[in-house]
């Protein structure tokens, strides 16, 4: 049976990054996930009588990493990050590796290895709440640029992803999914539910509405990157999207 008391929120941030807020119904201690600014975060728990117990941080980039030092200061939280990459990582208060389990807000947290974005990125799932955090490795119909290492170890990671259970509930970084739509458009121009859902997505973005969570079953049919097939066909594929313009 679902953990269905774990309830997740988005919180937008910079231009077009999300933060996340885990909370146990109830509770007035949250989670953050990836808090690349401080303020408006800082902000929206103010409003509502919330603070902070836990930050997971999944990647050192700037805009996942950046409000950490000023949230934790202020309020003396526990930070997890991977101790691998701890030497570029806001200083962490508990380190973690993938493989490892721990519990939080009452609920099992399984790390995952998923490099190839970055080297030491991490995912965090949560099986009984049924939700992945996923950093920069996997996005709405999409994935993050291969930065340190290969794309055959982004490949790895994105299938470690996918091996997931199909109503896995998807959170991802950024609100990319519009461009990524179309490139699967692009790429797939006989795809009937890839077709359907940038159709959605279009009206979905010109009223202002997130595409923030997914699902991995819906990621498996309409993601361009995981409908790849093998190793190679995905370098090609993200290739040719580091320089599309839809």
């Amino acid at each position: 049976m679902a953990d269905t008391d774990i309830t997740v929120e988005l919180l937008p941030i910079l231009d077009d990054n999300y933060a996340f807020m885990l909370r146990r119904n109830g509770n007035s201690t949250v989670v953050i996930v990836d808090p690349g600014a401080a303020e408006p975060i800082a902000q929206k728990l103010a409003e509502r009588g919330l603070q902070i117990g836990t930050i997971l941080i999944t990647h050192y980039h700037a805009d996942h990493i950046d409000g950490v030092e000023q949230l934790a200061l202020a309020t003396h939280v526990e930070v997890i990050g991977n101790g691998a990459d701890c030497h570029r990582l806001p200083k962490l208060t508990r380190t973690v590796e993938p493989g490892q389990r721990f519990e939080l807000l009452g609920t099992t947290v399984e790390v995952l290895d998923t490099p190839g974005h970055c080297q030491g990125h991490i995912s965090y799932y949560l099986p009984d709440a049924k939700v992945l955090f996923c950093g920069d490795v996997m996005f709405t119909m999409g994935c993050g640029r291969v930065g340190e290492g290969t794309p055959d170890v982004l490949w790895h990671s994105l299938q470690l992803l996918s091996g997931l259970p199909d109503d896995t509930v998807v959170y991802s970084g950024h609100e990319y999914t519009l461009g990524n739509a179309k490139f699967a458009a692009h790429v797939f121009p006989d795809n009937a539910e890839i077709k359907a859902r940038l159709e959605k997505i279009q009206a979905m973005r010109s009223a202002g509405e997130p595409t923030v969570p997914t699902t991995l079953a819906e990621e498996k049919r309409t993601n361009p990157f995981l409908l790849a097939g093998t190793a190679e066909r995905f370098a090609q594929l993200r290739a040719e999207k580091n320089s599309f313009r839809g």
